[in-house]
């Protein structure tokens, strides 16, 4: 009799627990941040980035808008924007932003973007008009911008944050011990100053990081420290989620109530603010920051 060949199964992905379900983006609402999106040509990190709270924030007629294009020139380990050689500067962008932004009715607006490290600048002049025109245009929204890492390039950081904007936001991502594996293009004490740095610029300071990726709590707190140190004044923290099978693994699935003690550390440690739960992304309830 002819033995067929055994066949490992492939280990499945870990399954996500019941706190980690989201709910269908569906209303008026979600519709209209979608059209103008599209008929603006604009990008979001909502679908660029795969958030799970594109359906809450949309559906609130809410929206962070990615402005620089759409392709990275950095290949985190984590992320879900795709990854290339960017295409030339759309220099009608920043007025393209502060018409939908101005059409969506919003009161808060957050802008960020993916890496330009080919660029002299880093991007600096589209983020300055941007938040210049988004300014002019309605003058009573407030901004939080969240922008990439600069690598030093300290004239180009000061244009980024010099046009008006509220809060600026930098993620450090993940605690110092898996910089190399998640974010191997960035630098753990280099975000660090740029956080100082912005704070030093007088602005009201954010950074974000994920949970889930094999840290110790007592890395968690380190980072904590380093971030208050450096002027910090606002911190997120969220479930790292796996958005396709060639990115990291979820090591953990973290509990809400180990996300609920990071909450209170935080704020002994001297946060300002601290959002802290599976589902928060960098932008999640930002108007709660002012």
């Amino acid at each position: 009799m002819l033995e067929l060949p055994i066949v490992e199964k492939k280990e499945q992905r870990r399954r996500k627990p019941d706190w980690l379900r989201v709910k269908l983006p569906i209303g008026p609402s979600y519709k209209k941040v979608r059209n103008l999106v599209d008929e603006y040509n604009l990008h979001t990190i909502c679908q660029s980035g795969n958030c799970p709270n594109m359906g809450e924030c949309w559906g609130a007629g809410t929206a962070t808008f990615m402005i620089l294009g759409n392709t990275c020139t950095r290949s985190c380990s984590f992320c879900a924007v795709k990854t290339g050689r960017p295409p030339e500067y759309d220099e009608d962008e920043p007025r393209r932003v502060a018409e939908a932004i101005d059409l969506m009715g919003v009161k808060h607006a957050v802008i960020t973007s993916v890496n330009r490290d080919e660029r002299k600048d880093r991007g600096a002049e589209i983020w300055y008009q941007t938040v210049k025109q988004i300014k002019d245009r309605t003058p009573q929204v407030t901004i939080e911008t969240l922008i990439p890492d600069v690598r030093a390039t300290w004239p180009a950081l000061e244009r980024m944050i010099s046009a008006g904007q509220e809060v600026v936001s930098h993620n450090m991502e993940t605690v110092e011990a898996l910089y190399r594996k998640v974010r191997p293009q960035a630098k753990y004490k280099r975000s660090l100053e740029q956080i100082q740095r912005t704070k030093d610029f007088g602005k009201r300071t954010k950074s974000g990081i994920m949970v889930g990726l094999g840290e110790t709590d007592e890395q968690v707190f380190k980072t904590m420290d380093d971030l208050v140190e450096h002027g910090c004044d606002v911190l997120t923290i969220g479930q790292y989620l796996q958005p396709t099978k060639m990115h990291l693994d979820v090591v953990e699935f973290v509990h809400p109530d180990t996300f609920a003690k990071y909450k209170e550390v935080g704020l002994e440690k001297g946060f300002a603010f601290v959002e802290s739960a599976p589902l928060v992304r960098s932008s999640y309830h930002a108007e709660r920051h002012l």
